[in-house]
């Protein structure tokens, strides 16, 4: 007969080691390494097998990456479903004309984008959306730009496209991510923090040589962090344990709709399940009606107990 499948702890209750193998950090990435390095480093520094970022940034792009450790590496794909928010640098090349802000206004809304030659995806024609973008200021041939648009978008080529709309020519200079649904820069940590965080939870650099979590509490969040921007069902204990073990989720173990997270989902959505105390149980698709009375109601995507 299998083990029973053990349910986390409430996120609030759980130890540096149960946020160690299921967290996340809102990580302020620096200029100079590869996301990927930036993983890494992270992966090395809490002694777990695995970490993954949140959508790549080239070396030198810096802020918002945020990475999950552990099993939370399992819901990746959920950064796949919110929105990206930039602060970029259009270098012009000529002097900005006096309609920019018209001409820099046309570009909100779907556009069709071609990825750069130098990415890694498939370089086939697509529609992405920018959601705002504003002239934050701007000098003769300088303009701070906030792109606030969905995942997969190419900053670089909106500059470009932008400059060429301009009638100058243009290209990306400094960029730097500020947001990551569900994370911005107003809850950012360094790979410093997160060090010094590891050392003051161990005992080490403390005044009184006395372990100290508040750091690395600080730093290193509970994965569900990463779901709040997510609809939500809650499940019983029972239903979680099942989950576990592969089953879909079932009408009659749903406790509640859209307590948690982003809400009420629609059908096909996207959603997080959790157990009553808060812990994340997986992620699925909504197909079918929580209210009913049997059925099931969630096509797994990934399991997180």
């Amino acid at each position: 007969m299998s083990s029973r499948p053990r349910l986390r702890p409430a996120p609030d209750e759980r130890s540096v080691d149960d946020l160690r193998t299921f967290g996340v950090v809102d990580l302020d990435k620096p200029a100079g390494p590869s996301a990927h390095q930036v993983a890494a480093w992270v992966r090395d520094t809490l002694g777990v097998e695995r970490a993954a970022h949140a959508g790549t940034l080239d070396p030198k792009v810096t802020g918002c990456l945020p990475t999950l450790t552990g099993d939370a590496t399992r819901m990746a794909q959920v950064f796949l479903e919110g929105t990206k928010e930039y602060v970029a640098v259009l270098e012009l090349h000529g002097t900005a004309p006096t309609d920019l802000d018209r001409v820099v206004a046309e570009f909100e809304g779907e556009l069709y984008q071609k990825p750069p030659r130098k990415s890694a995806v498939d370089r086939s024609l697509r529609t992405r959306e920018v959601f705002d973008l504003d002239v934050l200021d701007r000098t003769d041939r300088q303009v701070l730009l906030r792109i606030r648009c969905a995942s997969g978008t190419y900053v670089r080529k909106l500059c470009h496209d932008v400059g060429l709309a301009l009638g100058t020519g243009g290209h990306m200079g400094h960029l730097r991510r500020t947001a990551t649904d569900p994370f911005d820069d107003r809850t950012l940590h360094t790979l410093h923090d997160l060090v010094d965080g590891i050392a003051f939870a161990e005992g080490r650099d403390t005044p009184d040589g006395e372990p100290d979590e508040s750091l690395l509490r600080e730093v290193l969040r509970p994965a569900e962090a990463a779901l709040t921007h997510l609809p939500s069902l809650t499940v019983a204990d029972s239903a979680a344990r099942e989950v576990a073990r592969g089953a879909p989720v079932y009408a009659p173990g749903v406790l509640a709709v859209g307590e948690v997270g982003a809400g009420t989902p629609d059908e096909g959505d996207l959603l997080a399940c959790y157990t009553p105390n808060g812990s994340a149980v997986c992620l699925g698709r909504l197909v079918g009606d929580p209210d009913a009375e049997s059925g099931e109601v969630v096509e797994l995507e990934r399991v997180l107990v």
